[in-house]
């Protein structure tokens, strides 16, 4: 998706694009993936703006993954978590994720701390980490999530954070659940779990790639 696409996103009248409602016996990862395949359907539809509120109310389904690693990613949660509520009431001004960066960028804003480009940002991170971890725990051959999770942090999250929060970070990754204990948090048997992550990491690729090309698209570096 080009500079043009993201661009003429202004030409165009908004279109409404609410979640359709998640299956009440869904589990909580379950929840997340279809989510996110719904905004994934958009994307690849052709859809140019992303509006707001959708994004927002799919990524707010993701805090429960944070909470049920426990005590080592609870850094992680408390910042997503917040980020996201920021964006959600966000959504009252503006309508999609171009017009908030393209505000930022007006007003010289975008890397402030508090801006909702910067929150975009932490959020687009956070969603990137669950993707990782998934990955890692999937192809981790005795189920390590220690292992998984470490890689994970240093692939998305390390890079921006100092010494101090590293080594924290570092310390909590003793603290994670079992993998059973985190298949038990999630709801989920062993063949379901796979299952489960596999459409979060299909859905929420093409997600973060738009996020990134938001910025991209405006000549504003990913190093932040």
């Amino acid at each position: 998706m080009g500079e043009e696409s993201f661009l003429a996103c202004n030409e165009e009248p908004f279109k409404e694009q609410p979640l359709k409602v998640v299956d009440a016996d869904a589990t909580p990862l379950s929840a997340v993936a279809e989510a996110f395949e719904q905004l994934s359907r958009l994307i690849e539809s052709g859809e140019r703006c992303l509006r707001l509120s959708t994004f927002g109310s799919a990524c707010s389904l993701v805090s429960v993954l944070f909470g049920c690693l426990g005590f080592a990613f609870k850094f992680a949660e408390l910042e997503y978590v917040a980020k996201v509520n920021d964006l959600i009431e966000a959504s009252k001004e503006y309508d999609t994720l171009q017009s908030i960066i393209d505000n930022d960028v007006k007003n010289n804003t975008v890397r402030h701390k508090g801006s909702h480009s910067r929150n975009l940002r932490r959020v687009r991170l956070g969603l990137d980490l669950i993707r990782a971890l998934f990955e890692q725990f999937l192809v981790t051959k005795d189920g390590s999530l220690k292992d998984a999770a470490t890689t994970a942090y240093g692939q998305v999250c390390a890079p921006f954070h100092n010494w101090a929060i590293r080594k924290a970070v570092g310390a909590g990754m003793y603290t994670l659940p079992t993998k059973d204990q985190l298949i038990s948090r999630l709801n989920e048997t062993d063949y379901s779990v796979q299952k489960e992550m596999r459409r979060y990491i299909d859905a929420s690729s093409p997600i973060i790639r738009y996020i990134d090309d938001l910025y991209i698209s405006r000549n504003i570096s990913l190093d932040w």
